[in-house]
């Protein structure tokens, strides 16, 4: 029998027994990965002893290799986390601590990270504090830490309002992407849209700091546009991908665990339950499970590196589902009655789902927001009301403790304190009408773009 081959492993660490699976330690740690395939005697022997890690880490690093998701709230658990990850050269962990960094904890992830190696930890840590307040960035303790933290880019908040292909009006100045510049509290012109792409009914989502188009629409028949469009803004050019197998438009497409997913969406007229996955690396879109139903525009979001979906169902109801991608399964999360009213958009922060729909009797001037907590599954109704004129809330984007929501009078921020939004700032509405699709990129420097002109001056 291969070494790597019994079905159990006693490990010992810091004095405790674990008894682990051998399979999923080979699996995901390098470090076991390379002991047991080694020939050496000690991939021979029924223990492994770890005398240099601590009991706590390895334990963290077991649940979570089960699929388990543990609460990791005290400094020294997060330190033996990272310890763990880094000596075992275990990814999975690592991802984890990814998916769970705030603003409590960045600081100290980001200083462990740098002392174990723990690069992709390090990276994301760092970009986490570029994004939050300047305290964040005070806490760090390693002077690598901080230089490399004021030498990344801040994310912008980016909007992509509705346009689609006619002609006379194929370089019209209102076909661009425009990015929010909130020292000038001015929106400003990013790039122009190539000539044969349609934001209409369109897909569009962030992967790896590039932006993705898929499947707008034009002409009265609803034409599906063949080709998908992909925006870099470190080089300012676009490049073309493929579309997806199945033509479809009113797609949720959402970037989440290195790729894209197009989500349900129409096609001639008629809702899909179909879902396919975009991998960049081999240029290849796969479908995978559908969804539970037939749905188009659904609200996606990610909270703790999980995708969650917002489903219509009659009897006033929206219900969140969450696609596993080990289960390839869309597996139900919760529900949500109130009457005459769905979830139009959904954003996550920390364990929690912010679901924003609108007001009773069809009202869509204003809208209402219930949250659901993950861990206890229990859902809260925000006080208050929000106003919903043109886009606000409905395409509400979260960057670190604060929500970006725009239309075309005010572009307002929100601190999301104690499971509440409150009102931080307003800034420059959106200069043009239509709906529209928002998110956060990383730009490069350099100069300023252009203002946005409003739709009277072009």
């Amino acid at each position: 029998m291969p070494p790597d081959s019994a079905a159990t492993v006693q490990v010992w660490v810091g004095g405790q027994l674990f008894q682990a699976d051998r399979a999923l330690l080979v699996e995901h740690c390098g470090f076991f990965r390379g002991l047991f395939r080694s020939g050496m005697r000690e991939a021979r022997a029924a223990e492994v002893c770890l005398s240099a890690l601590s009991p706590g880490g390895f334990r963290t690093m077991l649940q979570v290799l089960r699929g388990e998701r543990p609460t990791l709230a005290e400094a020294e658990e997060l330190l033996q986390a990272v310890e763990c990850a880094a000596f075992l050269q275990a990814p999975a962990l690592a991802r984890f601590l990814e998916h769970n960094l705030t603003s409590d904890n960045c600081a100290l992830l980001c200083d462990a990270a740098s002392v174990f190696g723990l690069h992709d930890v390090f990276h994301s840590a760092a970009l986490f504090i570029r994004d939050g307040t300047r305290e964040l960035a005070a806490e760090l303790v390693l002077p690598e830490a901080r230089a490399y933290v004021a030498a990344v880019r801040p994310s912008s908040y980016v909007a992509l309002s509705t346009h689609t292909p006619a002609p006379g009006f194929l370089e019209d100045a209102s076909r661009t992407i425009c990015y929010l510049d909130e020292e000038e509290d001015a929106w400003r012109t990013l790039a122009a849209l190539p000539l044969e792409a349609s934001t209409l009914l369109a897909g569009v989502a962030t992967l790896g700091n590039k932006l993705y188009i898929v499947g707008g629409v034009r002409g009265a028949n609803k034409e599906v546009v063949e080709l998908g469009f992909c925006y870099d803004p470190d080089s300012g050019t676009w490049s073309e991908f493929p579309s997806p197998h199945q033509p479809r438009y009113d797609v949720a497409l959402v970037g989440y665990d290195g790729c894209l997913y197009a989500v349900g969406g129409e096609f001639q007229r008629t809702p899909m339950s179909s879902v396919e996955r975009y991998d960049p690396v081999a240029d290849c879109w796969t479908f995978v499970a559908h969804l539970p139903q037939p749905a188009a525009g659904v609200p996606c979001a990610q909270a703790c590196g999980r995708l969650f979906v917002c489903l219509w169902r009659p009897a006033d109801t929206t219900a969140v589902v969450e696609y596993v991608v080990r289960a390839n399964a869309w597996l139900p999360v919760a529900e949500l009655r109130r009457p005459q009213s769905y979830g139009h958009c959904m954003v996550a922060h920390r364990d929690s789902l912010y679901v924003v729909r609108n007001g009773p009797s069809d009202d869509f001037l204003h809208c209402a927001i219930d949250s659901f907590n993950l861990v206890t599954g229990q859902w809260t109704a925000l006080p208050g009301q929000f106003v919903n004129s043109k886009g606000a809330l409905f395409t509400a984007v979260v960057r670190g403790d604060i929500v970006y929501t725009v239309n075309r009078v005010f572009t307002l921020l929100y601190a999301i304190e104690g499971g509440t939004w409150r009102l931080l700032r307003e800034k420059a509405g959106f200069p043009r009408p239509g709906s529209l699709q928002t998110f956060l990129l990383r730009l490069p420097p350099g100069p300023l773009g252009p203002v946005a002109l409003t739709t009277s001056e072009l």
